[in-house]
């Protein structure tokens, strides 16, 4: 249980929703910034301003999957309101205070290290990234049925990279029979291709490999899809950029080729929205567990 736990949510989606949700169940107090037009309210859940909250009480913040733009502006779909989250929030909140958030970025790691709070980067856990595949693997299949006219069973699909979502994009195609080509550049990634019974190549001879290609999808947060080899490309081969903004493609390239690209950011919140926040409430709610404990434990001690 997470009794006496003091949390504010600022702004997010319908994953957020599924957070608050399991945080209340464990007894959390929270108070949502950015809801005013959620007409859902949750037991133990307190809808306020952003000046409202008592930041010198709360033990932990949780950011929307994407945290803050370059100026800390926190996304509210729920909401008009402005959310900002400043260096002087943090400082305002106790030492223990922990902000946890999919991604960062040079704002939020700047603010967070000099108010010497700590900051938890959710998406750069593995059991996340695994867990947020699923989704992923679906919302790209989807994809690219909606933007091809043929099968997926019989056609030539090459996968770029063999990270988490690498793995479970190829093995799923593969499962449905489309013929599957993996690229890859560690010697030990291209033997765990040709264990999975997938026909691996190394990245270096991509050009070569997409010449009969009719999907290609990419997880390699690089420019890996170049003009050189866009050009090599038939002209129906359909591309689906699965890495973070700005791809690994030549979008501009592809564009003038005709060769339609897809960057596809965000799959699980989008194609699976209450999947990925339950996803986010069963981590979350281990780590603020864990939290708890550790200073049960200091306190003690």
């Amino acid at each position: 249980m997470l009794t006496g736990l003091q949390i504010a949510f600022l702004g997010g989606d319908a994953r957020q929703l599924e957070i608050i949700r399991k945080l209340t169940e464990l007894d959390a107090k929270t108070y949502l910034v950015g809801f005013e037009q959620l007409n859902h309210s949750f037991a133990g859940a307190v809808k306020e301003n952003i000046m409202d909250i008592p930041f010198e009480e709360i033990d932990a913040i949780i950011l929307p999957v994407a945290g803050t733009n370059a100026e800390g502006h926190v996304e509210t779909i729920f909401s008009n309101e402005k959310v900002v989250l400043t260096k002087e929030i943090l400082n305002s909140t106790p030492e223990h205070c922990v902000t946890y958030s999919g991604i960062s970025n040079a704002y939020l790691d700047d603010i967070s290290k000099k108010a010497n709070r700590r900051l938890v980067k959710l998406f750069s856990r593995d059991d996340v990234s695994i867990y947020n595949s699923i989704p992923t693997v679906e919302g790209t299949i989807m994809m690219v049925i909606q933007n091809t006219d043929f099968t997926i069973h019989g056609s030539n699909v090459i996968v770029l990279g063999m990270g988490r979502v690498g793995m479970s994009v190829a093995r799923a195609f593969h499962h449905l029979g489309a013929n599957t080509r993996v690229g890859a550049r560690k010697s030990e990634h291209l033997a765990r291709v040709t264990e999975m019974g997938i026909q691996p190549f190394h990245i270096s001879e991509l050009a070569k490999e997409v010449q009969d290609a009719d999907i290609v999808i990419n997880t390699i947060p690089h420019l890996v899809v170049t003009a050189s080899v866009i050009a090599k490309m038939p002209s129906h081969t359909l591309i689906v950029d699965l890495a973070s903004k700005p791809g690994g493609t030549d979008f501009r390239y592809a564009e003038k080729r005709g060769i339609k690209a897809i960057l596809a950011l965000g799959l699980p919140g989008i194609v699976a929205p209450k999947t990925a926040g339950k996803i986010l409430a069963k981590v979350l709610s281990q780590l603020l567990k864990e939290d708890v404990l550790k200073r049960k434990e200091s306190s003690t001690s």
